[in-house]
């Protein structure tokens, strides 16, 4: 993922070239680049082309249309009944060593986030994100148990299961592998996680017919297209299984919800439809955070906006007063951005 202005640098090169004779084949999800760069567009669905045009002729969402064959609805920001509640996710000088191959050490970062708040967290990869949601879901411990409050408890010393009973949910970036178990059906993929909140076990056995109740839960409720809970995870696309993992999060109800690259290679109705379970998710009183390269996302899903680079984390700028450009900036590490993320 490139920063704005290295985008902005990228076109420059690919428009010279495009003048000088070169024929450029531009494949991209990003439809806003598309329409700024492309002469031409071709769409493709399903292996088949289904449309041709003038992406500068054309809005984002009807070039989304065209790929998915059907109306987009934008995600709608529902009005809060009254100001953000207290806090339910508090962050406090975490500094944490990588135990990742070229891995950042994570150093002094402090965040708090309030029930009906989202917080975005963007920057470059490689900056400390991997190591931030792994302390966050209580995979890598965090040192001191105050260092990380859960609803004001300390649970900086807890493991995923001790976290997930305070409230916390968490999804990774990698779907496959880590979100889930490719090899699993949905239905013991979702008892993976669910199995406390969702009192998916008796007596210290999996109440298979509950969890079965479960999975078909989550996949009525956010169209998973899937044969049904016994699939496993690898059958199906990178979009449906991760409308599947967010759902079995989000319907467990938690306090706290951290996610990692929301919508990652999927497509624009899946993302869609994530984007909408997120914002219903704080309507209703939990604290999301959402960590994101994708600043189009962080934009429209966020309260706020803080940015990690080399291991840091930036003090949150409001959405309302924070531009692109700015973001971009301290995204790539300069320090003269958090000036102008302020004062945008």
């Amino acid at each position: 993922m490139l920063t704005p202005q290295e985008v902005d640098r990228l076109f420059v090169t690919l428009r010279r070239l495009a003048s000088e004779g070169c024929s450029i084949l531009y494949i991209s999800h990003k439809l806003e680049e598309v329409r700024a760069l492309c002469h031409v567009a071709t769409v493709m669905r399903l292996g088949r082309l289904v449309g041709r045009c003038v992406p500068s002729e054309k809005t984002a969402r009807e070039l989304a249309e065209i790929m998915m064959g059907c109306e987009l609805s934008a995600p709608v920001r529902a009005e809060r009944a009254g100001a953000a509640g207290a806090a339910r996710l508090v962050v406090d000088r975490l500094s944490v060593r990588s135990s990742r191959p070229f891995g950042i050490d994570l150093q002094a970062v402090s965040m708090s986030v309030a029930g009906g708040e989202i917080l975005g967290i963007a920057g470059i990869a490689g900056n400390g994100q991997t190591e931030l949601m792994d302390t966050l879901s209580g995979e890598v411990p965090a040192g001191k148990p105050e260092t990380i409050l859960i609803d004001g408890v300390p649970a900086g010393h807890m493991g995923p299961r001790e976290r997930r009973k305070l409230g916390g949910c968490f999804v990774p970036e990698e779907r496959n592998g880590h979100g889930a178990v490719p090899g699993m059906t949905l239905a013991q993929n979702a008892f993976l996680s669910g199995s406390v909140r969702a009192l998916l076990s008796r007596l210290g056995l999996i109440d298979a017919g509950r969890t079965a109740a479960y999975a078909d839960r989550i996949i009525a409720r956010f169209d998973v297209r899937t044969t049904g809970p016994k699939a496993e995870a690898r059958s199906l696309s990178g979009g449906n299984l991760q409308k599947f993992l967010v759902g079995r999060e989000i319907l467990l109800e938690p306090n706290v919800l951290v996610i990692n690259q929301p919508t990652w290679g999927v497509d624009a109705g899946a993302a869609a439809a994530v984007h909408q379970a997120i914002l219903h998710l704080a309507r209703d009183g939990a604290a999301v955070v959402i960590i994101s390269q994708d600043l189009e996302e962080l934009f429209v899903l966020c309260d706020s906006i803080s940015v990690i680079a080399g291991g840091r984390l930036s003090a949150p700028v409001p959405v309302a007063e924070a531009s692109v450009e700015a973001i971009g900036l301290l995204m790539g590490g300069t320090s003269a951005g958090v000036a102008d993320a302020t004062h945008a």
